[in-house]
C-alpha cells in the first residue's frame, strides 16, 4: 500500500476476538479482518475506541497492529491507533507502526487528565514534530478532552505530518467549520467522521469518509451508503442511512459501549469471546436480547448471520439445489480460510 495513498472511504474500527482465556484469538481476528476486506471496507482501523484499545497492554496493541498489517497485505490501508500513556510512549508506537508500513496513525488527546486547549496543542505538536509517520488527530469528546476547532486548525496549518482529523463528536457545524478553515490551505487534508448516524450528511458536506463502528457489523451497509452518496444516488443513500441508524442504535444502547458491537460481530458468525470488562447480570441479559435482535435484523436484510450459518451447516447433507450448494461451498471456503491462518 502506497504510504501516500489518500485517506478516504470507510475505515472500520473492528473489535478483537478473544479466546476462552481472554487472550487475542489471532486466527479468528485474521478471519474477521479478511471478511471485512472482502465485504468492501476501504481501510482498517485497529486500536480504536470500538477496538477497546485501553483494555489491552502496550505489547498486545502492537501485536494487534502487526496482525492487521500482515493480514491486509497491502490490499487496504491501515490507520493504526497509536495513543499511549504519554507523548514519549506514543512516539515509540508511531515509530514501530511506521516500520510495519501503516498508512497513518490515529492519536486521541490524552486520557484521564482533563487538559486545556493550549496543552492539547502542545501534546500534538510534540508528536507531530518528531513522528516518522503521518498523524490523524482523533477528537473523541465522549471519552477524552475535547479538541476545539482553533486547536485543530492551528495543528493542521503548522505541521505537515498531521494529515487528517477523525471527529467523533457528531457535530455537523463543527465539521463544516473545520473543512472551511483547513481545506483551502491544505486540499489533501482528510476529514473523517466517527459518528455513523450522520455519515451521509457528513459526506455530502465534504468529508472524505468515516471510521464507523457499524462497519464492523454491517460493512455491506456502510459501503453501499458511501458508494450511493458519492454516486449522487441520494434516495438510496438516505435509505441506507436510516437502516444504519437502526443497527447502531441497537448496538450502542443495549449496554455500555462498546459491548454491543462485540455481540454484533458474533451475530455475523465470529467467535468474539467474552469481554475483558466484567458485566452485570442486567447487562448480560440485555446483550442476550441484543443477539436475538441482531439475528432478526440481519435476516430482514438478507445478510448471513451466525444462525443462518448454523442452519446451512446442518442442512448441508441434503442440499440439492444450485443455490443451496453455493451457500454450502461458501461456508466450506470460510472454514478453509480459518484453517489456513492457523499456525502449527
Amino acid at each position: 500500500m502506497n504510504s501516500a495513498a489518500p485517506i478516504e472511504g470507510i475505515f472500520v474500527p473492528n473489535m478483537v476476538p478473544l479466546d476462552e482465556r481472554g487472550r487475542i484469538n489471532e486466527p479468528e481476528l485474521r478471519r474477521y479482518l479478511e471478511w471485512l476486506i472482502v465485504k468492501g471496507v476501504h481501510g482498517l482501523y485497529p486500536n480504536g475506541s470500538t477496538s477497546e484499545f485501553v483494555r489491552f497492554t502496550p505489547e498486545e496493541r502492537r501485536r494487534i497492529i502487526e496482525i492487521t498489517v500482515d493480514q491486509a497485505a497491502g490490499r487496504v490501508p491501515v490507520l493504526a491507533g497509536a495513543a499511549e500513556a504519554n507523548a514519549r510512549e506514543t512516539l515509540a508506537a508511531c515509530e514501530h507502526y511506521h516500520s510495519l508500513g501503516v498508512r497513518a496513525v490515529a492519536i486521541v488527546s490524552p486520557i484521564y487528565y482533563r487538559l486545556s486547549p493550549d496543552n492539547i496543542y502542545a501534546y500534538f505538536a510534540e508528536i507531530a514534530a518528531h513522528t516518522p509517520v503521518d498523524v490523524t488527530v482523533y477528537n473523541m469528546p465522549m471519552l477524552t478532552s475535547p479538541i476545539d476547532v482553533p486547536t485543530i486548525v492551528r495543528l493542521a496549518e503548522e505541521f505537515p505530518r498531521i494529515v487528517a482529523i477523525k471527529d467523533s463528536s457528531g457535530d455537523i457545524p463543527q465539521m463544516m467549520r473545520l473543512i472551511s478553515a483547513i481545506r483551502p490551505r491544505r486540499p489533501e487534508f482528510a476529514f473523517l467522521t466517527g459518528w455513523d448516524t450522520v455519515l451521509v450528511p457528513m459526506l455530502l458536506l465534504g468529508c472524505n469518509g468515516g471510521t464507523n463502528a457499524g462497519a464492523g457489523v454491517v460493512p455491506e451497509i456502510t459501503r453501499a451508503l458511501f458508494d450511493a452518496t458519492r454516486g449522487g444516488r441520494l434516495d438510496e443513500a438516505r435509505r441506507w442511512q436510516y437502516r444504519l441508524l437502526q443497527y447502531v442504535d441497537a448496538l450502542f444502547y443495549a449496554a455500555d459501549f462498546p459491548e454491543g458491537f462485540r455481540i454484533g460481530a458474533a451475530a455475523r458468525g465470529f467467535r468474539m469471546g467474552r469481554s475483558r470488562q466484567p458485566l452485570s447480570e442486567r447487562q448480560l441479559g440485555a446483550l442476550h436480547n441484543l443477539a436475538r435482535t441482531m439475528e432478526t435484523m440481519l435476516a430482514e436484510d438478507g445478510f448471513e448471520s451466525s444462525e443462518t450459518l448454523k442452519q446451512t451447516t446442518s442442512s448441508a447433507g441434503t442440499a440439492g439445489s444450485e443455490s443451496e450448494r453455493a451457500v454450502v461451498q461458501r461456508v466450506v471456503q470460510e472454514v478453509l480460510q480459518v484453517l489456513a491462518t492457523r499456525r502449527y
